[in-house]
């Protein structure tokens, strides 16, 4: 009896090791795992490139970023066990441009709802106290026009924007409503974010401020970092593009900023 059992059990055993996954059930664990990457990629995590100098020295162009799609996102009744938080001063966020919602910036939070924010020689000044911010481009006197004093940028909002300093006529036109005493006031449901590299950036100084809608996440680390030069933003056509795309195979492993690999972005 009980060498018969101990067969029909190696018989089972044997059966179902014979047994292979039909084509059907092979396209069903493909689909089951696309769904699942698609899902944490959509609404978890998601990756970004990094096309301009704004944020240098703390992100380089070339850096590509993971972003968190869920700690700052609005609190959803479906999914009470996500962790949320508001945002805070100092965050960097991800977000779609005011009036271009197409286009994903990255920036700072400098202040808050009901803050109040100037700059005097591009130094911030938040609720009246100058900022400590090491990270932060300031205007200098050296060669490079771009970098010396701009009255418009570094005192913001001392001087009224003129035509030729880059300011949307949005902004332009509601910028006054928003000035009491000489600063800046954050109004409810939105903030106000300017780039780490004050004299390059086109921030909040330029269009506004950024709705509390708009902003879709923060950028945890650098995944990978290549060596990218900052005119490759403007090569948008296909040629240009496939021609990069070779240049990266190429120069992968010597062009890869290898110490970047992991860095937190704070």
């Amino acid at each position: 009896m009980t060498d018969t059992v101990a067969t029909e059990a190696n018989e089972i055993e044997t059966a179902e090791q014979d047994r292979t996954e039909t084509p059907l059930e092979s396209l069903a664990s493909i689909c089951t795992v696309l769904a699942i990457g698609l899902f944490v990629m959509t609404f978890i995590f998601q990756n970004f490139e990094i096309p301009s100098a704004s944020m240098v020295k703390t992100l380089l162009i070339g850096d590509h970023v993971l972003v968190d799609r869920i700690s700052l996102a609005p609190p959803a009744k479906w999914a009470p066990f996500n962790f949320y938080r508001d945002i805070r001063r100092g965050d960097i966020i991800v977000f779609f441009k005011p009036g271009e919602p197409d286009l994903f910036l990255v920036k700072r939070t400098i202040g808050i709802p009901g803050d109040h924010i100037r700059l005097r020689n591009g130094v911030v000044y938040l609720n009246g106290v100058a900022q400590n911010e090491p990270y932060a481009g300031m205007p200098v006197s050296d060669d490079n026009p771009q970098h010396a004093f701009n009255a418009y940028r570094d005192d913001f909002p001392a001087v009224p924007p003129s035509p030729y300093d880059q300011v949307t006529a949005s902004w332009a036109y509601e910028l006054p409503t928003h000035i009491q005493d000489s600063d800046l006031v954050v109004p409810p449901g939105k903030v106000f974010a300017m780039g780490d590299n004050r004299t390059e950036s086109l921030d909040g100084r330029f269009w506004g401020f950024v709705p509390r809608e708009n902003i879709v996440g923060r950028p945890m680390f650098v995944y990978w970092s290549f060596e990218t030069p900052a005119e490759q933003i403007n090569k948008q056509s296909i040629g240009e593009r496939l021609s990069f795309m070779g240049h990266i195979l190429v120069h992968i492993f010597d062009e890869t900023r290898w110490k970047r690999t992991f860095h937190l972005v704070k």
